[in-house]
């Protein structure tokens, strides 16, 4: 079996932060950062309820659960903007709407300058080609009874990208390579791969459609913390060498500290502070973001003091009046009890908090 770290590539620096941190615009006075994506006031609702002669009898009404409640923000081509949150709070349903597996309840997923909801038959599909997901467990993404060249090859054939089968199988061990593992292993099913090697399976997959654009849903969580970083400095690799672009899902912050130029966080289905990463790192502005960076150990944050936020996520089917985030706040005031704070710029970022716009504790120095 091959190492799992296969031709490990260097730990080269990650592209330039975005030179704008608007939710909603791409960065301005840099044609070569032109958005790639542009996400505008998307929402998913999902029809929760019990079945409809229950819930007669019962004299219940429906329940809908708000999973992604009016996000907005766009990506540059080459960058790398990372969603985090604890679990729940919709930044998967996010990553499933931008590649099509969801359809939004409202708003807009535009890429490359066209809204992907109007698109369909050969159109829609070549936009969607140039979009792939890597999903976080590899070995239930892949098909256990094909083998690598089966599966690297499939959307190969599927876009007919490639003609004839000497072609194909010199580009199936040319993305081999590409991710670090050897030509020969195409011809070996997924079980006899580890983890590690699987998501690069997965990466290679996903490249095979020549996609410009990777959507990475939790791609490391289910990896061994050093299998991790060669995984994630591959991810590096690629996108400095292809001029990929990511958007990462992630809980974890000590990897979005590695890998993002811009981190947007959500809570109970909104984005509730979007920033580039070392500012976000440095002076997080929204309570909830200083919650998130006071629970991991150690993120070089060392000399910021640190103030534990307590209490549970409120029930997403019946989220609280104004702020959803006041039950837990240590800012709470009034307002935040009845009006829902609206994002908006402080520094470099954009923050959707009362506290932080007026001055208060909150905004961390």
């Amino acid at each position: 079996m091959t190492p799992d770290s296969g031709v490990t590539p260097g730990n080269r620096p990650s592209p330039a932060p975005a030179p704008s941190p608007a939710a909603t615009a791409a960065p301005a006075g840099d044609p070569a950062a032109a958005a790639l994506v542009e996400v505008d006031d998307v929402a998913k609702t999902f029809d929760v309820s019990p079945p409809w002669l229950d819930r007669v009898l019962a004299g219940r009404p429906r329940q809908l659960l708000h999973a992604v409640d009016g996000v907005s923000f766009a990506i540059a081509r080459g960058e790398t903007l990372a969603l985090v949150g604890e679990s729940g709070c919709g930044k998967s349903t996010v990553a499933r709407l931008l590649v099509g597996l969801y359809r939004p309840t409202r708003g807009s997923v535009r890429f490359d300058g066209h809204d992907l909801s109007r698109l369909d038959g050969p159109q829609g599909a070549a936009l969607r080609r140039r979009m792939q997901m890597i999903f976080q467990d590899p070995f239930a993404s892949l098909n256990p009874r094909w083998k690598v060249a089966r599966i690297v090859a499939e959307p190969i054939r599927v876009h007919r990208l490639v003609d004839g089968e000497e072609a194909i199988r010199a580009r199936i061990a040319e993305l081999l390579r590409h991710v670090g593992l050897a030509a020969a292993d195409a011809d070996r099913f997924p079980h006899q791969f580890s983890g590690g090697q699987r998501q690069r399976i997965s990466i290679a997959r996903a490249l095979a459609s020549q996609a410009e654009f990777l959507v990475c849903d939790e791609p490391t969580s289910a990896l061994d913390v050093s299998v991790q970083a060669q995984v994630l400095n591959l991810m590096r690799e690629l996108q400095r060498q292809d001029r990929l672009t990511y958007l990462f899902i992630s809980h974890n912050l000590a990897v979005v500290h590695h890998v993002a130029d811009r981190v947007g966080v959500m809570y109970l289905g909104r984005i509730v502070e979007l920033a580039p990463k070392r500012s976000l790192f440095a002076a997080p502005r929204h309570p909830y973001t200083r919650m998130l960076l006071d629970a991991i150990p150690d993120v070089r944050m060392s000399g910021r003091a640190r103030t534990p936020v307590a209490g549970e996520v409120p029930n997403p089917l019946d989220p609280p009046p104004g702020c959803s985030f006041h039950p837990r706040c240590p800012l709470v005031h009034e307002r935040c009890r009845r009006e829902r704070p609206q994002l908006a710029p402080i520094g470099d970022g954009v923050v959707a908090c009362h506290a932080a716009h007026t001055g208060g504790s909150g905004a961390a120095a």
